[in-house]
This record gives C-alpha cells, sequence and structure tokens, in this order.
C-alpha cells in the first residue's frame, strides 16, 4: 500500500478539521436555537468546552476554528436572508419553522456556505451538511437536507452545475 503525498495528508487533515467545523457549528446554532444563547457566548464555549475536547466519554475532533466561527457568526448575520430561500426550497407543507431544530441549523449553514464561502465545492457542501445532519437524524430526514441544500446549491452556483456545451 502506498503511502500518501504530504500534500494530500494536508488536504485530508484540513478536510477533517472543517468537517469537525461543520459539526460544531451545527450543534451551537441548534444550542443557539433551543437555549437562546449569544453567539459570542456560544463560540467561546465551543472553543473552549467542545472542540478537541473529550465530551460525555466521545472524543471531538481538532476544529478549523476560523471556519467554525465564520459559519455561525455568518448564520446569524444573514438569517434573515437565508430562511426565506431554505422556506422555498422546502415543501410548501413543511415551513423552515416546522422542522427541528437541528435539521435548521444545518440548513441554515449549508445555505450560509453555499452562498457565502465560494472556496468550498457546492456539491462538497450539500455532503458534508447531509453527513452532519446523519449524526442526528434518521436517513429520511438526512435525505431532505441533501435534497434541499442541493436545489440550493443549483440555485446560488448555477454555474457549478452548468450545461456541457455542444460541439
Amino acid at each position: 500500500m502506498k503511502s500518501a503525498k504530504p500534500a494530500d495528508e494536508k488536504d485530508a487533515r484540513k478536510a477533517n478539521r472543517r468537517g469537525a467545523a461543520r459539526l460544531a457549528a451545527v450543534q451551537a446554532l441548534y444550542q443557539m436555537d433551543l437555549a437562546g444563547t449569544g453567539v459570542n457566548e456560544i463560540m467561546a464555549e465551543f472553543e473552549r468546552h467542545w472542540m478537541g475536547q473529550e465530551v460525555e466519554g466521545e472524543k471531538y475532533l481538532p476544529a478549523e476554528a476560523a471556519f467554525f466561527r465564520d459559519v455561525v457568526s455568518g448564520v446569524v448575520r444573514e438569517q434573515l436572508r437565508l430562511d426565506p430561500l431554505i422556506d422555498e426550497a422546502l415543501a410548501k407543507s413543511w415551513p423552515l419553522k416546522r422542522i427541528e431544530a437541528i435539521l435548521r441549523a444545518a440548513l441554515r449553514a449549508g445555505a450560509y456556505e453555499l452562498e457565502n464561502r465560494r472556496d468550498v465545492p457546492a456539491r462538497v457542501v450539500v455532503s458534508e451538511y447531509a453527513d452532519v445532519a446523519a449524526a442526528f437524524v434518521e436517513r429520511d430526514e438526512t435525505g431532505m437536507v441533501n435534497a434541499v441544500l442541493d436545489q440550493l446549491a443549483r440555485q446560488l452556483r448555477a454555474a457549478e452545475f452548468g450545461r456541457v456545451a455542444g460541439g
């Protein structure tokens, strides 16, 4: 078995740290939604007590703190713009306010990243937040997160899903 090139290892570490940051961001947004905790307080709490720590027997991976802070503060800052986009992508019978808080957090974080983090490919954002949702909910609900974020990705980043031009 060949060993990975150093650049590949660095990219994998960065991806894992970003995945951990996304998981922490969704948990922080969930906690803010339920407890009404302020953004500065929640970010400090997560950076101090959760990211890279062992909590209730679970070892949390080290997270890219700047990415975590960007997603959490960005969702808070942009929520009034993001929520209508998400609502539009949801089935009419299920407005965002009726969705479980943890799924709302994942959808908001994913929508924020799709709209504001052009450095991350849209398909990666959709896949990552579907994976984050899978840590908390059943498969059907994970599929809903995937479908809504995929729809938003195609709307917000149409160029990444561009049609193949005919020869």
